[in-house]
C-alpha cells in the first residue's frame, strides 16, 4: 500500500515538472517572440531615421544650378564685312542681347577689319556663336572659358544673412537704447554693417549679371582686291596744256625779269668794271704793239 502511494507521488511529481518545463518553453517562446518582435521594430526605426538623415544630407549636399560666367573671343575672316556685321546684329537682337561696343577700321583699300563686342543671354550662348561662326570663311582663333562662381555665391548669401542677423539685432538694441552715447556706438556699428552689406549685394548682384549674360568678342577681318580701272575723267589734255603752256612763259618771264632787274640794279657797277677793262685793254694793247 505505501509502496502504490510513493509510486503515486512520484508521477504526480513528475507531472507537475513536466507541465513547469512546458510553460517556461512557453514563456522562452513568447519572450524570444517578443524580443524579435521588438528587434524588428527597432531595427525598422532605426532604418527610417537612418534614410530621413540620409535624404537630410542629401537634399542639404544636393547641387543648386551652377553660377557661371562664359566668355568667347572669335578671330574670324570674313568675305564681305559689312555683310558679316549686320547679320551678327541682327543675331544678337533675336536673341535678346545687347551690343557693347562695335568698330570697323579701314588700314588701306585692300585690307579692312572690325570688332563687335556683345553680350547674350546664357541660354543663347552657344546657339549664337554657331552662327557667329557660320559667317566665317576661316576662323584663325577661337577661345571659349567658362568661371565657376557658385561657390563665391553661396559663400556671399551666407555672410548677408549673418550680418543680416546683426543688423536686426542692433535695431533692437536701438530701440531700446536709453543712454545718448550707446545710442551713438549702436548707430555707428549699425551703419558699418549696412555697409557691408550693401557691398556684398552689390557684388551679388554682379555675379548674377555676368552669368545671365555672356559676352562674345568678335574680330573680323576683310581682304579685298582692287582692280583699278580707267581714268579717263581725269585725263583733262588740253587743261594740261594750256597749264604747261602757262607754267613756259612764266619762267621765261621770271627769267627776263631777273635779267633786266640784274643789269639795271648793277649799271653802275657794270660801267665801271667795263672802263676798268678797256683801260687795261688799251696799257696791254700798247706794250705789246710793234716798234
Amino acid at each position: 500500500m505505501r509502496k502504490a502511494i510513493f509510486i503515486l507521488l512520484l508521477s504526480s511529481l513528475f507531472v507537475l515538472m513536466a507541465s513547469c518545463s512546458s510553460d517556461r518553453a512557453k514563456d522562452d517562446v513568447q519572450m524570444e517572440s517578443s524580443k524579435s518582435s521588438n528587434d524588428m521594430a527597432m531595427d525598422k526605426k532605426e532604418k527610417s531615421l537612418s534614410e530621413e538623415e540620409s535624404a537630410d544630407v542629401e537634399s542639404e549636399v544636393a547641387p543648386t544650378n551652377r553660377m557661371i560666367i562664359h566668355r568667347a573671343e572669335l578671330q574670324i575672316n570674313v568675305k564681305n564685312l559689312e555683310n558679316a556685321l549686320l547679320t551678327i546684329e541682327k543675331k544678337v537682337s533675336e536673341y535678346g542681347g545687347y551690343i557693347v561696343e562695335s568698330n570697323v577700321f579701314r588700314e588701306n583699300e585692300e585690307r579692312v577689319s572690325g570688332k563687335i563686342t556683345v553680350r547674350i543671354p546664357e541660354k543663347h550662348f552657344q546657339s549664337f556663336l554657331s552662327d557667329a561662326e557660320g559667317e566665317a570663311a576661316d576662323i584663325p582663333k577661337r577661345y571659349v572659358t567658362g568661371d565657376d562662381i557658385t561657390e563665391q555665391y553661396i559663400d556671399l548669401e551666407s555672410r548677408v544673412k549673418s550680418k543680416r542677423a546683426v543688423e536686426e539685432r542692433l535695431l533692437e538694441f536701438m530701440g531700446n537704447a536709453e543712454k545718448t552715447e550707446d545710442l551713438l556706438k549702436i548707430s555707428s556699428d549699425l551703419a558699418k554693417i549696412q555697409e557691408e552689406i550693401e557691398l556684398i549685394v552689390g557684388k551679388m548682384k554682379y555675379f548674377e549679371n555676368q552669368t545671365s549674360f555672356s559676352t562674345v568678342e568678335i574680330s573680323m577681318f576683310e581682304n579685298r582686291i582692287i582692280v583699278p580701272g580707267l581714268e579717263s575723267k581725269n585725263l583733262d589734255t588740253w587743261e594740261k596744256t594750256k597749264k604747261q603752256l602757262a607754267t613756259s612763259t612764266n619762267f621765261i618771264l621770271a627769267t627776263g625779269s631777273g635779267l633786266i632787274v640784274f643789269f639795271i640794279g648793277n649799271l653802275p657797277v657794270l660801267i665801271f668794271l667795263l672802263f676798268v677793262g678797256l683801260g687795261i685793254y688799251f696799257i696791254i694793247r700798247r706794250k705789246i704793239k710793234p716798234k
